[in-house]
């Protein structure tokens, strides 16, 4: 079962080009779904029928998860049992006219120009070259709008500060977004003295632009664990 569960999950990142993160999400999901049925004495998902669905959602529910995480479940056990259904592996899809359950998504809360500018200058009241990092990054995150996703994806040749931009979104969806003023500033401090220090002047350093403490990459959950700890002061 979990065979034919690891080809689902290629199929979504080769042929369905769906991202790391989402794909990575779809397994968390499926991987729970996986356990549940074999629990209930299946040994193949040619066994899988409308039963095991519903008891699986009945399941999630018992357990007071949020009303979204239930959806993107039920989204995951949907596409899977499609995709088991397309494969010949089922005569019949279990989730036809299954309906998800219904997302409230409330707008998402503004924040003021001046707690934007009371984040922007949080770094500058440490030392080292963390901090010069944390800025150049929260400072760039501002003046763009790029994901988080893109920001630490970039590698150091994707800023031009001479020509004021950076590109980013990778080959597939590559666009270029201008920056200036305390931006360039931020950047250029943090090349310049606070990127070399943190790649400890090893020659063959990680060619990304955003650097952990240990020289390699900074990944999006380092980078939001830094936001949370600004957001505490």
């Amino acid at each position: 079962m979990r065979d034919q569960l690891d080809r689902f999950i290629s199929h979504l990142s080769n042929e369905r080009k769906l991202s790391a993160n989402t794909t990575s999400a779809y397994r968390t999901d499926l991987e729970q779904f996986n356990q549940f049925v074999v629990d209930r004495g299946k040994t193949a998902w040619e066994q899988l029928d409308r039963d095991d669905v519903i008891a699986f959602l009945i399941f999630l529910k018992e357990r007071r998860y949020a009303t979204s995480t239930l959806a993107r479940r039920t989204a995951a056990v949907k596409s899977f049992s499609t995709y088991l259904h397309a494969q010949g592996t089922i005569p019949v899809d279990p989730t036809v006219d299954l309906d998800s359950p219904r997302v409230d998504r409330s707008p998402p809360r503004s924040i003021t120009v001046n707690v934007v500018d009371d984040l922007l200058e949080l770094p500058l009241a440490s030392s080292g070259p963390e901090a010069l990092r944390d800025k150049a990054m929260l400072e760039l995150l501002y003046a763009t709008g790029m994901r988080v996703s893109e920001l630490v994806a970039l590698d150091a040749a994707d800023v031009d500060l001479g020509g004021e931009c950076v590109r980013c979104g990778g080959a597939a969806k590559s666009r270029v977004l201008p920056i200036g003023g305390s931006t360039v500033t931020a950047l250029e401090e943090y090349s310049d003295i606070a990127r070399p220090q943190l790649a400890r002047g090893n020659r063959q350093a990680e060619s990304a632009l955003f650097l952990n403490h240990r020289g390699k990459r900074l990944t999006r959950q380092g980078f939001w664990l830094i936001l949370k700890r600004y957001a505490e002061k």
